[in-house]
């Protein structure tokens, strides 16, 4: 074979999946961004390292709901890893499965030495979250994380949504801010086959909601904006919670559950004290599940929030070395959808 010019870019990854939700997981051959906090390092990716997320996530070597996670050293000194997690649109915040998956992945691969307990303690945008892996042999069974205190900042509130009407939703924190609005309300089915219908009203309560204002983390106004919007509605699993269904960056479908939007609903839950210290279940669009439990109390600005325990499991699909021709017309990437 011949050998691959020295001016092309090598990329190397290993893809996986959490709970039928993908993360392509980079561990080789892209920069690694700089700045004291992850939030910094985000921002300096937004800025100068956005055509390398755009060739990773679209095509032709992602796809509309592709999902991004890169490791870099850690911004604290107790702390194992830090994460950037990158999607369709940009970059988030936070994102649980992604810690779901990358902790799997680099455990069962051998890339991270977990310690005592297989506890990984990564630096994300939102804050620092523990991540504990269940461990059979040489295989990662599940993994249960500690997310950064999640909390509601307003219930029953109504939105006017053209083409829908007026939606009740509530607004939670678990990361990021989502959205939640009842699916039957909507006339919306909560499965593959109402995908456009789901994407398109996600899109449209997401505009509204946003446009109008008032979405603002006491602690950091990077945080302060909706990622996306979350549909509720009863699981085909009696033995489950619930069903969610999350839109999120540019109409992206989440295949899991979503763990900051179950952290987010956690605390919901407990605000209407509907919830105690009992764990539930909540499952996705495909059948995947993510527990989630209250473990601890918290306060966030004039918000009382909880520490969410979310966990899942995650399964490594593939290695891949991308090439990035410099000549290649189409190597920033693109989207059909």
């Amino acid at each position: 074979m011949q050998e691959i010019p020295d001016d092309w870019l090598r990329i190397r990854t290993i893809d996986a999946h959490a709970e039928g939700e993908p993360l392509r997981v980079i561990i080789e051959g892209f920069p690694h961004p700089p700045g004291g906090t992850v939030l910094d390092r985000r921002r300096y990716a937004r800025e100068h390292l956005d055509d390398l997320r755009r060739a990773l996530m679209l095509e032709p070597r992602g796809h509309a709901d592709m999902y991004g996670c890169l490791v870099m050293p850690p911004v604290r000194r107790d702390s194992d890893i830090s994460v950037l997690f990158m999607h369709n649109e940009g970059w988030s915040t936070m994102c649980g499965h992604g810690v779901i998956a990358a902790t799997t992945t680099l455990i069962q691969m051998g890339m991270a030495d977990a310690g005592e307990g297989s506890m990984l303690t990564i630096d994300t945008p939102a804050g620092r979250v523990e991540a504990r892996a269940s461990v059979d042999g040489d295989r990662v069974t599940s993994v249960a994380f500690r997310n950064v205190p999640s909390f509601a900042v307003a219930l029953d509130a109504t939105v006017d949504v053209p083409g829908l009407g007026t939606v009740r939703y509530d607004l939670a924190f678990g990361g990021a801010f989502y959205a939640y609005a009842d699916a039957s309300a909507l006339g919306l089915d909560l499965v593959p086959e109402g995908a456009a219908d789901l994407i398109a009203a996600g899109r449209a309560i997401k505009k509204a909601v946003s446009g109008r204002g008032g979405i603002d983390h006491p602690e950091d106004p990077e945080l302060g904006f909706l990622y996306g919007t979350i549909f509720i509605g009863p699981p085909e699993d009696g033995e489950r919670h619930s069903r969610h269904v999350c839109i999120f960056a540019d109409g992206e479908v989440d295949r899991s559950p979503t763990g900051t939007g179950v952290s987010g609903r956690l605390a919901i839950l407990r605000e209407r004290g509907e919830l105690g210290d009992e764990p539930i279940e909540i499952e996705s669009i495909v059948g995947g599940r993510f527990s989630g439990r209250i473990v601890d109390s918290a306060s966030v600005g004039p918000y009382r929030a909880v520490i969410p325990e979310i966990g899942g499991r995650a399964f490594v699909t593939g290695r891949h070395e991308f090439l990035i021709d410099p000549e290649d017309p189409w190597r920033r990437g693109f989207l059909i959808r």
